[in-house]
């Protein structure tokens, strides 16, 4: 435990002295000791922080700001999925496990497409194997997904269709154009972008209206958060429809305007953006990496790169750096490991991360050293601008949105209460 929060959630760490310190004292001694800590421990901003996080996740989440009226919302009898990658194809389960009712896949030949619908077949049985679901279900569910070529075979009676394929905007917008061509007058258009402009995407339909973005997290089946963008010209009854829709797929949902790579893409972007700022600069990688383990971050940021991909970093801090040029640099390293060929920073030859030596190589950097201290400052300080600022456009309706979708898209611990209640100590 103490490798991921790095002492900074310091409870756990009071109970151990309490343990140690047990065999030389008596009953009473110990009894003081306990209401010593607990007296700290309730004054200390963790705390105040945790319980924060906790009335975030268990009531905002479930009441989400600025969503229409409910009773706007369109049934919702069938499904279809445009791509059948691995995103594309956790999405199609997850819609047939939470909705029950038809999905139909499709890709650009029937290799993928037949991938696709294996994949969710092959989930099932795992579901099944775990005693999660019993026979006929799996059967009945097995049944429910299909896979198609054609867009107007599979989607002329789809009342939901999301697409989740190569994030280029034109790519995007010959697929919703596609799609609007075959798909029924009031199907919900949904797009699964993480950084694209979701009114751009809509901008030739002869519907606007009808088109959100949908954002998921990765692994979709364990983080909570699904990010709802309403595009310029998105109504109410389309957004009503997307709000009903991600209750029942039981996701956290946050409204969220279209805007650059809108909540959590943003800020980690902004975030790893600073580390690799000061990594071409100068700070060596280790020391930027161990700068901000204060936090007790999920991961460091390099990992959390390879995680997300080297090659989707580089490509949304391209699409941040267009937008905000004066605050989202490109990294020429990163760009550097992209072009390599490299899956991210680090080996993992001993069963922990260390520098591969082929990126080691490839790293150009100057000789402005910081240290541990100085990284962390100039990181947390980036973070803030960035949230003052999206705060500023309007990005969400609260600070507390933020910290909904940090903690629930990005796994951001409670004892920080997301960001903003550890920015403002």
């Amino acid at each position: 435990a103490d490798s991921k929060v790095h002492g900074a959630a310091p409870a756990a760490y009071r109970a151990l002295d309490i343990i140690a310190a047990a065999k030389n004292g008596d009953l009473q001694q110990g009894y003081d000791a306990e209401d010593i800590a607990l007296a700290d421990l309730i004054m200390g901003g963790e705390l105040r922080a945790g319980i924060y996080a906790f009335n975030l996740v268990q009531k905002r989440g479930k009441r989400p700001a600025g969503a229409p009226d409910k009773s706007l919302a369109r049934p919702v009898t069938k499904v279809g999925v445009v791509g059948a990658g691995l995103m594309a194809s956790q999405l199609a389960l997850l819609f047939l496990r939470r909705l029950e009712v038809p999905v139909v896949l499709t890709d650009i030949d029937q290799e993928r497409v037949d991938k696709g619908v294996g994949y969710v077949h092959a989930e099932i049985e795992k579901l099944l194997g775990k005693g999660r679901i019993n026979q006929d279900k799996a059967n009945r569910l097995k049944a429910l997904v299909s896979g198609v070529l054609d867009k107007a075979e599979g989607f002329a009676d789809a009342d939901f269709i999301i697409e989740a394929v190569f994030e280029e905007i034109g790519v995007k917008q010959q697929v919703f154009a596609e799609v609007e061509a075959v798909a029924p007058a009031h199907a919900i258009l949904a797009t699964n972008t993480s950084s694209l402009s979701v009114s751009e995407m809509a901008s030739k339909l002869k519907n606007p209206e009808r088109v959100v973005g949908f954002h998921f997290f990765n692994p979709v089946a364990i983080l909570p958060l699904l990010e709802i963008v309403r595009g310029e010209k998105t109504d109410d009854a389309s957004l009503a429809t997307a709000f009903a829709v991600a209750k029942k797929l039981k996701k956290t949902a946050v409204l969220v305007k279209d805007a650059p790579a809108f909540v959590v893409n943003r800020i980690l972007t902004r975030f790893m953006g600073e580390v690799q700022n000061v990594i071409d600069e100068g700070t060596p990688v280790e020391v930027a990496e161990k700068a901000v383990e204060p936090l007790g971050l999920p991961m460091s940021p390099l990992v959390l790169l390879e995680l997300v991909g080297p090659a989707i970093g580089l490509h949304v801090s391209e699409t941040l750096n267009r937008a905000f040029p004066d605050r989202f640099t490109v990294s020429a390293n990163l760009a550097a490991v992209v072009k390599a060929g490299k899956r991210g920073f680090y080996v993992y030859d001993s069963g922990k991360p260390e520098l591969d030596p082929e990126v080691a190589a490839l790293l150009k950097q100057g000789d402005d050293v910081l240290t541990e201290e100085q990284v962390r400052a100039r990181v947390l300080d980036a973070v803030a601008q960035e949230i003052g600022l999206m705060l500023d456009e309007g990005v969400v309706a609260e600070a507390q949105d933020i910290d909904l979708c940090l903690i629930t898209g990005a796994g951001w611990p409670f004892h920080l209460g997301g960001i903003t209640p550890y920015l403002d100590r």
